[in-house]
This record gives C-alpha cells, structure tokens and sequence, in this order.
C-alpha cells in the first residue's frame, strides 16, 4: 500500500522548465525514476547523486524531500533514502481511489459543462488522437508526448466540475500512477487498444453519457493493473 506521506503537488502539464538547483536536481531524478533508471527500493546515496546532478548535498536532500511528497521516494530514518517501492497491491489500491474520485469529477463535470467545456475536450481528444498515431509508429520515442497530451485529455473531461477539491484529488492520483503508466506502456495492450478505449470515452461524453462514461473510465483507470498484472512484472 502507498506509505504515509504528504499529497504531492499536482503537475498541470509538462514539467516547468528548472529555475532552481533543487528544481534542477528534483526534475532530474523524477524523471529518472519515472523511466527506470533507478529500481524500486533502490537506495539513493547522496555522495553518488550530487556528483551526477553537480550539486552540493544539502541541495540533493532537498530534492529528495520533495521526491518523498511526490510517493517516488521513502525516506529510511538514518539511512537516507530510497526510491518507493511497487507492487500490484500498490497499485490495485491507487486504481481504486482513482476511480471513486476521478468517475464523480467527470459525474459533475458532464453535468455542469457548457460549449466551452465541449470544445476544450473535443481539442484535447484531437491532440491526443494525433500523439497516439506517433505511438502507433514507435512506442518508446512517442511516449513522453503521448503523457502530456493523456493528461490534458483526463483534464479536459473535469475542468467543468465545479469542485476543485475533486479536482485537485484527481490530478494527484494520476501524478502517483504515471510509474505505473509508463511500465504498462511497453508491457500491456498495443496502442490501437488504447486508443479504441479513448475513442469509447470520447463518445460517450459527447452523447452527455454519464453512466456509460463512468463504466469505461473504470475499465480504462485499471488497464494498467490488468497489463501489469498479466506480464507478472509485479508481485
């Protein structure tokens, strides 16, 4: 299960360009996690890391602090730290509370939506719809544009709730999922599949679908668990 730490701050998009030596080094190692290149439970010496990020030790913990608010990394007392640890409970859990909380945000958002909202979402499937024909092509060198336009399509579908806690939830939980994303991509369903659930979802929500919305968006939240799950990446 996730540990007990505080909500990360919710990305809005693609990451914002470093303006800092902490954002710098924050950024860096985020993304190497995210991509793999540090396992989970893999310890993260500070005496290694600041010679990587060239930057002194006191800044890299400070990264890592906020790594420990973003659930990519555990802190081990004494010991420092280490990337956060994965698993198929870990993830069924995150599914879960994801689709409680992003199905009643896209329940309030289809109901309060005007052209406005209509128009944004037609946009973002469009954006989306041209980022998955690349992934078609090459899954690896497409996927980081496919993440952002993913993400601006999920946030398109609940811009209209009025809830900004909701909201808020719901950009966090997809935050803490994106390891998982990222492992199913290359492991799970090809990206037509992805695409057709996308396709089902975009339907819907122009048709003013609510249940019909709400019932693929459960299936489409625990595709990653399904793939993970079958390819036995996770235990």
């Amino acid at each position: 299960m996730l540990h007990d730490i505080a909500l990360p701050v919710a990305s809005s998009g693609a990451e914002d360009a470093p303006r800092t030596l902490i954002e710098m080094a924050y950024h860096g190692l985020r993304r190497a996690i995210i991509d793999g290149k540090h396992a989970p439970n893999e310890p993260l010496r500070v005496e290694h890391l600041k010679k990587t990020y060239q930057v002194s030790a006191g800044t890299l913990r400070e990264a890592l602090a906020l790594l420990v608010s973003d659930a990519l990394v555990v802190t081990q007392g004494y010991r420092g730290f280490k990337v956060a640890p994965m698993s198929l409970q870990d993830l069924a859990d995150l599914c879960r509370v994801r689709t409680l909380i992003e199905c009643e945000a896209v329940r309030e958002s289809m109901q309060q939506g005007k052209d406005e909202w209509e128009a944004g979402v037609v946009a973002a499937y469009h954006k989306l719809s041209r980022a998955e024909e690349r992934l078609f092509v090459d899954t690896i060198s497409a996927f980081d544009e496919w993440e952002v336009r993913n993400r601006e399509f999920h946030e398109a579908l609940v811009s209209a709730c009025s809830s900004s806690w909701l909201r808020r939830m719901r950009a966090v939980l997809y935050q803490l999922a994106e390891r998982y994303r990222r492992l199913s991509a290359f492991e799970g369903a090809p990206p037509q599949e992805v695409h057709d659930e996308h396709a089902e979802i975009y339907a819907a929500v122009m048709a003013r679908d609510v249940a019909r919305t709400t019932e693929l968006l459960d299936r489409h939240i625990h595709h990653a668990y399904t793939a993970i799950r079958a390819s036995n990446l996770l235990k």
